[in-house]
Protein backbone atom coordinates (compact mmCIF):
# COMPACT_ATOMS: atom_id res chain seq x y z
CA UNK A 1 0.00 0.00 0.00
CA UNK A 2 0.84 3.39 -0.94
CA UNK A 3 1.30 5.89 2.50
CA UNK A 4 -1.53 7.72 3.03
CA UNK A 5 -3.09 10.71 4.92
CA UNK A 6 -6.98 11.83 5.71
CA UNK A 7 -7.62 15.33 4.30
CA UNK A 8 -11.22 16.83 4.12
CA UNK A 9 -12.30 20.53 3.89
CA UNK A 10 -13.60 22.56 6.93
CA UNK A 11 -17.20 22.85 7.01
CA UNK A 12 -17.03 26.45 8.07
CA UNK A 13 -13.73 27.79 6.42
CA UNK A 14 -13.85 25.50 3.26
CA UNK A 15 -9.98 24.62 4.64
CA UNK A 16 -8.04 21.95 3.24
CA UNK A 17 -7.31 19.95 6.20
CA UNK A 18 -5.69 16.70 7.56
CA UNK A 19 -6.39 14.21 10.29
CA UNK A 20 -3.60 13.89 12.97
CA UNK A 21 -3.16 10.93 15.05
CA UNK A 22 -4.46 12.20 17.73
CA UNK A 23 -7.89 13.22 16.08
CA UNK A 24 -7.59 16.34 15.63
CA UNK A 25 -7.87 18.69 12.60
CA UNK A 26 -4.61 20.46 11.26
CA UNK A 27 -4.20 22.96 8.70
CA UNK A 28 -0.73 21.73 7.86
CA UNK A 29 -0.22 18.60 6.26
CA UNK A 30 2.89 17.42 7.70
CA UNK A 31 1.05 17.15 11.46
CA UNK A 32 -0.76 14.54 9.57
CA UNK A 33 -1.03 10.82 10.58
CA UNK A 34 0.80 8.93 8.02
CA UNK A 35 -1.32 5.65 7.71
CA UNK A 36 1.10 2.44 6.22
CA UNK A 37 -1.96 0.10 6.50
CA UNK A 38 -4.72 -0.07 4.39
CA UNK A 39 -7.09 -2.02 6.85
CA UNK A 40 -6.26 1.03 9.99
CA UNK A 41 -6.66 3.61 7.10
CA UNK A 42 -10.34 2.36 6.23
CA UNK A 43 -11.23 2.45 9.59
CA UNK A 44 -9.55 6.21 10.36
CA UNK A 45 -11.34 6.97 7.11
CA UNK A 46 -14.75 5.79 8.26
CA UNK A 47 -14.23 7.92 11.67
CA UNK A 48 -13.43 11.08 9.97
CA UNK A 49 -16.76 10.47 7.83
CA UNK A 50 -18.92 10.56 10.93
CA UNK A 51 -17.28 13.77 12.10
CA UNK A 52 -19.80 16.97 11.42
CA UNK A 53 -17.07 19.46 11.08
CA UNK A 54 -15.58 18.44 7.61
CA UNK A 55 -16.88 17.23 4.16
CA UNK A 56 -15.19 15.52 1.56
CA UNK A 57 -12.52 13.10 3.66
CA UNK A 58 -10.84 11.00 1.33
CA UNK A 59 -7.30 8.92 1.79
CA UNK A 60 -4.92 10.91 -0.44
CA UNK A 61 -1.43 9.47 -1.17
CA UNK A 62 1.53 10.84 0.66
CA UNK A 63 5.17 9.97 1.22
CA UNK A 64 7.55 9.88 4.37
CA UNK A 65 9.09 13.08 4.99
CA UNK A 66 11.85 15.14 7.30
CA UNK A 67 9.12 17.36 8.97
CA UNK A 68 6.40 15.11 8.73
CA UNK A 69 3.89 13.65 5.59
CA UNK A 70 4.34 15.20 2.12
CA UNK A 71 2.18 15.56 -0.80
CA UNK A 72 3.04 13.57 -3.72
CA UNK A 73 0.80 14.68 -6.25
CA UNK A 74 -0.03 18.00 -7.80
CA UNK A 75 -3.52 18.31 -6.36
CA UNK A 76 -2.61 17.81 -2.88
CA UNK A 77 0.37 19.56 -2.92
CA UNK A 78 -1.67 22.44 -4.00
CA UNK A 79 -4.38 22.00 -1.29
CA UNK A 80 -1.44 22.62 1.00
CA UNK A 81 -1.33 26.17 -0.57
CA UNK A 82 -4.72 27.13 0.55
CA UNK A 83 -7.41 28.75 -1.67
CA UNK A 84 -6.58 30.00 -4.46
CA UNK A 85 -8.16 33.33 -4.14
CA UNK A 86 -5.19 35.40 -2.40
CA UNK A 87 -8.48 37.15 -0.60
CA UNK A 88 -9.08 34.14 1.68
CA UNK A 89 -7.10 31.44 3.86
CA UNK A 90 -3.78 30.71 3.92
CA UNK A 91 -2.36 32.70 0.95
CA UNK A 92 -4.43 36.30 2.41
CA UNK A 93 -1.03 37.39 4.15
CA UNK A 94 0.56 37.16 0.46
Amino acid sequence: MTPKVITANALLSGDAIWLTADDQWSGNISEAELIEDEAHGQIRLLDALMNGDVVGAYLADAAPGADGPQPVHFREAFRTRGPSNYAHGKQESL
